[in-house]
This record gives C-alpha cells, structure tokens and sequence, in this order.
C-alpha cells in the first residue's frame, strides 16, 4: 500500500471538507473536475449532510464535483463503496498470476458512467483503491 501524502492544495482540501463535515478524511484524490474524499468507516451519512447539503456547499465553494466513499479495511466492501453511485451488484477479487484482480459489477445502464470517457472514471477509481488495497487491476462488468 502507497503512504498517502497531500501537497499543499489537496491539504487545503482536506482541511475545508473537515472543517465543512467534522468527519475525518483519510484520503483525497484531485481527479481533475473532481475530489474524491475518502472518509473514515462510518462516517459518509455525516461527510455528505443532510440532503447532501456538505456536498452541495463544498461543490460550490471549490468549483468542482464532489465524490465521497466511506473507507473500509475489507478490500470488496471498499470496492463497492468507490462504486457506489454505480448500483454495484457484486465484487469479485481474484489473483491473476502476480496481479490482484478486482471485478466490479454494476448495473448495465450505469457502467458507462463507472467507466468515464476514455476510460478516466476507472482509471481514477483504480488508483484510489491501490491507494488503499493490494489491488492492481480493476475492470467493470
């Protein structure tokens, strides 16, 4: 697992989305348009706010989309979590010669959208997950 280091902007980040939420980040992602925030187990219902009105607040000041996943140490269930706006049906982890293989399944209409253009919303969704997990490889089905 990667130690997970913010520079300077991504603490700032952190730092409002704390502030905005009182939960606690453990990781945050600059995907470009959009911040992924990672918060610790437990704590997504507080994290997004009633309504979603943290995310909504924190979209507004930072001009860019808001994604949060609740963390969790059990690799499958933090999959599901990072693909949770997919309506994931399961996960499957397998070892694929030296490589940690996970297969996400989400519903049909939505694996377009998991995926992104050009592949952009797995290949962040990826490097969030090896962030955290010894998974190296991540396909949707």
């Amino acid at each position: 697992m990667a130690e997970v280091i913010f520079d300077e902007q991504t603490m700032r980040y952190v730092a409002l989305f704390q502030d905005t939420t009182r939960t606690t980040v453990v990781d945050c992602v600059n995907g470009g348009d959009r911040l992924i925030f990672v918060v610790k187990e437990g704590d997504i219902g507080k994290a997004i706010g009633k309504k979603g009105e943290h995310v909504a607040k924190l979209k507004r000041l930072l001009n860019k989309d808001i994604h949060v996943v609740e963390y969790s140490d059990q690799p499958e269930k933090f999959v599901a979590n990072v693909f949770r706006n997919y309506d994931v049906k399961g996960v499957q982890i397998e070892q694929r010669g030296d490589v940690t293989h996970a297969t996400v399944t989400v519903d049909a209409k939505k694996k377009g959208r998991a995926i992104g253009k050009e592949g952009r919303n797995l290949r962040v969704s990826r490097d969030l997950i090896a962030r955290h997990h010894p998974i190296q490889s991540v396909s949707v089905a």
